[in-house]
Parts: structure tokens; sequence; C-alpha cells
């Protein structure tokens, strides 16, 4: 078990390294790898309103509301009526937030790209499979 722990801990911090030497290559010093990541969840949501992206991130509607205050603040986020709900809004990202998510997926890729020479084809196939079934059981 502490084996994978520290195995665990190696990843985490090697995929931080990345992500912040890609924010700063790109001068990206007014977000948080926090905020970051919700960029990407709105991304990958397509749109979400602030429950639905509440309850993906596993937070509170209050702290995702404060969160995204300060995002559309500094220009990474809009939010947009919805034209069936009047009451709902959704959550869009700008031009602005769509670059640094680029630059987030960038990272991640990268990272990938570590691990596609790190490993043989056939372990590459294991490890897929073992990945898949880990983020399925979150």
């Amino acid at each position: 078990m502490d084996k994978i722990v520290n195995i665990i801990a190696k990843l985490s911090q090697n995929l931080g390294e990345m992500e912040e030497l890609a924010r700063e290559q790109l001068n990206i010093k007014e977000l948080t790898t926090a905020q970051m990541h919700y960029l990407e969840v709105i991304n990958e949501m397509s749109n979400p309103n602030i429950t639905e992206l509440a309850t993906e991130m596993r937070l509170t509607k209050p702290s995702v509301t404060v969160a995204l205050d300060k995002l559309i603040k500094k220009g990474y986020v809009t939010k947009i009526q919805s034209d069936e709900d009047r009451r709902s809004s959704h959550l869009h990202l700008t031009k602005k937030g769509m670059q640094i998510n680029q630059m987030h997926e960038h990272a991640h890729a990268q990272f990938a790209e570590l691990m596609l020479e790190a490993f043989e084809p056939k372990e590459l196939e294991v490890l897929t499979v073992l990945l898949e079934k880990l983020t399925k059981s979150l």
C-alpha cells in the first residue's frame, strides 16, 4: 500500500510541475491550478449550469459560485441565461478561457507522451485498461 501511495504522490507532483511549467511559459500567474480545473470541467461538460458543475466536481453550489464569480471577473467564463428556463444560466468559456484550457490539455498530453515513451505497447494497453477501471470506480 505504501508503495502505491508513493507512486501516486510522485505522479501527482510530476503532473503538477508540468502544469506549473506550462503556466509559467504562457505567463499565466492570475489563475490557480484549481481555477484551471474549473475551466477544464466546464469545457468537458459542454456548458453546464452551476448545479451540474457543482455535482460533477463534488462541491457545494456556494463554493462553485464563489469560484465562478472570480473566473467571470477575470474574463475566463461567461454565464448565459438559458432560453428554455430563464431561472438558469449556462457557463461558457470565453476565448481567453479556451486558450487556457488548451494549455492545460497540452500539459496532460505531455504527461501522456512520457507514458508512451516509458511503456511497451502491450504494457500501455494493460495500463489503459487499469486506469479506465480505476476512473470508473471514482
